[in-house]
């Protein structure tokens, strides 16, 4: 949200809103295309994140290969390609409730070009109504890519066999551990998501472009600097959510306790761990994501 009393309208003419139905349909194309692209660097970034044995992200590269092959850069990856649509489809259909919550707060009609306050605040918004879904596939994802870590036999099969032994061992409240923590990663991510998103697109428009006209190199440049801009923003309370979720049922209190031990044990350069990968997969993921969305939508827009 713009602290300016007076926010800069964001340049470019608007274009006709886009439907709740459309938003949510794209957001979850959107989301295939970005795990396809980015999971093995998601998978360094958690095992980083998650445990000292790897001396960086190359070791952790080759220590998985040696070990599982080219499938284990894959493992985990069932359970957010599985939950992806309706995640992301949440996210882009809660971004796009936001910017009509941000319209109808400030009493303006569809064709005035939001503020960047306003797109702000609609990208935060967003990462509310994602994170009921977004935490237990984090969960899972998270259980599944550490079970490379050590020797000892895996203790889960695959998502649903992950999921069966958490609702067993600790309830519905263990597939739901580290909610706070997602929206303390999400909600400002989300705010530098969007807001770098319609930043760069519109920088890298060419001049005179028509509202709503597809150019795909703005799209694949702004979309990749926009998960990068997340990721800088998200990456300390990603490193204290996944430490959170795979630790064994009564390690933390808290995402706090998490925190202490964090500063206590490893220091500050421990909420940075991950950040490397994390940045590696943001450009490619996240420009597949964005352009995933745009050129669904501009099917869907020709279809009906």
């Amino acid at each position: 949200m713009s602290s300016s009393p007076e926010p800069t309208a964001v340049a470019a003419p608007a274009p006709p809103p886009t439907s709740a139905v459309k938003s949510f349909l794209s957001g979850g194309f959107g989301g295939i295309c970005l795990v396809a692209a980015g999971h093995p660097l998601d998978l360094i970034k958690v095992r980083l994140q998650t445990s000292t044995q790897y001396k960086g992200t190359l070791d952790v590269f080759r220590q998985t290969l040696a070990k599982d092959g080219i499938r284990g850069l894959y493992r985990g990856m069932a359970t957010p390609l599985v939950g992806v649509t309706p995640i992301f489809a949440t996210c882009f259909w809660g971004y796009d409730m936001g910017k009509r919550i941000a319209r109808w707060s400030s009493q303006t009609d569809a064709s005035t070009p939001l503020t960047m306050g306003q797109i702000l605040f609609a990208g935060g918004f967003s990462a509310i109504p994602a994170t009921l879904l977004m935490t237990p596939t984090e969960r899972i994802k998270c259980l599944l890519q550490i079970q490379g870590h050590s020797n000892a036999p895996p203790k889960y099969n695959g998502p649903i066999h992950a999921a069966r032994v958490i609702l067993k061992e600790s309830g519905i409240r263990g597939l739901f551990k580290g909610t706070g923590a997602t929206l303390l990663r999400d909600i400002p991510g989300s705010v530098a998501y969007f807001g770098a998103y319609e930043l760069f697109k519109q920088m890298f428009t060419p001049e005179g472009a028509e509202p709503g006209q597809l150019s795909t190199v703005a799209v694949l440049m702004a979309g990749g600097l926009a998960g990068m801009a997340n990721w800088a923003v998200a990456i300390p309370p990603d490193v204290l959510k996944s430490r959170l979720q795979t630790a064994p049922e009564g390690t933390y209190r808290g995402i706090r306790d998490v925190f202490v031990h964090l500063m206590k044990t490893e220091g500050p350069k421990a909420l940075f761990r991950g950040l490397g990968p994390a940045m590696l997969r943001a450009f490619p993921a996240n420009a597949a994501c964005f352009l995933g969305v745009e050129v669904s939508l501009q099917a869907m827009n020709k279809l009906w």
